[in-house]
């Protein structure tokens, strides 16, 4: 439950951002690779104030401020993918605030007065603002405060003009949920079911084989920060894709590996991955198919690793495709 903070302390908040505000400076960061500046949206000179030159607006005064809508806040210039709705909490401090971002979506500066740490989009090193960490606000105890003037926000009914989707089944949905729900650019990993004969199956009615459902997940990304290949590499290494309807101590035909693909594109990248794999000696048997109906599974299975804190028992990460079997 996200936790209010007094009218004292939300003041001593906003003192803190603006604090040496004027001190950042827009230095290059040697070696790291720009994307394509053409892209860019052109900005206002008060956007460019803001994101380009690192200033600050003014508090209680952006647009994100108190928005409470369902979606996914982007990066004002690039408009790459930056927090979720869901992330999103009331501090009080006269700018959004967030204690979370989507994986490799944000990263940190030591800021110019040496004292705060800056927050740029990892995409285009736009400025958002900064982070403060300590502050027992939220159970994660940070706080991204951002400029609303840097973001933008796709509502959850157009996401998908937006952002891409895949389906992966390797095997139970908890640890495949969870590996691919912390890889950069991932905006949602979604245990559910795919495969079957039933609308809307139950765990239950999936274990008992009956539907012909197996368990998968669905990925919602943002393909400005990564790739279906990227992600199914990513898959083919957090699961055994030599086993035959099982995964580990899991056994049965719900666990199979399979990639589920959306287009001709899709299927080819996961046809050459399998003849990767295969040449480096893995007899590899993930099923690529077409993508049918994905039920999203029960609340309980969502976010499971996440919310228990336990670690994956049946996936561990292994470095497939630049090591040859041994």
């Amino acid at each position: 439950m996200k936790i209010l903070h007094t009218r004292t302390v939300q003041l001593l908040i906003a003192g803190s951002c603006l604090a040496g505000a004027m001190l950042t400076h827009a230095s290059e960061v040697k070696g790291e690779k720009r994307m394509d500046t053409s892209s860019y949206r052109t900005l206002t000179p008060e956007e460019e104030r803001v994101i380009v030159n690192k200033g600050t607006e003014r508090p209680f005064t952006g647009k994100y401020e108190t928005f409470s809508g369902d979606g996914i806040y982007t990066c004002r210039r690039c408009n790459a993918a930056l927090y979720r709705s869901e992330d999103k909490f009331k501090a009080e401090c006269g700018w959004p605030a967030f204690d979370d971002e989507i994986p490799g979506a944000v990263k940190r500066h030591t800021d110019a007065d040496g004292r705060r740490t800056e927050i740029l989009c990892a995409t285009c090193d736009g400025h958002l603002g900064h982070v403060f960490l300590g502050e027992r606000l939220t159970p994660t105890n940070t706080r991204h405060c951002v400029n609303s003037i840097s973001m933008d926000f796709v509502a959850t009914e157009d996401i998908d003009k937006t952002f891409k989707r895949a389906i992966f089944a390797g095997g139970c949905f908890w640890g495949v949920e969870y590996y691919l729900q912390k890889s950069k650019g991932v905006i949602a990993a979604v245990s559910g079911y795919t495969g079957g004969k039933v609308d809307n199956p139950t765990y239950e009615q999936v274990c008992s084989k009956i539907t012909g459902h197996i368990e998968a997940v669905e990925v919602l990304y943002d393909p400005k920060q990564t790739s279906y290949e990227k992600l199914a590499r990513r898959f083919f290494e957090i699961h055994d894709p030599t086993q035959v309807d099982r995964q580990g101590p899991d056994i049965g035909e719900q666990y199979r590996s399979a990639i589920y693909y959306g287009n001709a594109d899709e299927k080819a990248v996961a046809e050459k991955l399998v003849q990767l794999l295969k040449g480096k000696g893995y007899k590899v048997v993930t099923r690529v198919e077409p993508a049918v109906r994905f039920w999203k599974a029960e609340g309980r299975h969502q976010d499971y690793y996440f919310r228990t804190g336990k670690q994956p028992y049946c996936h561990l990460p292994v470095d497939r495709f630049e090591t040859p079997k041994q």
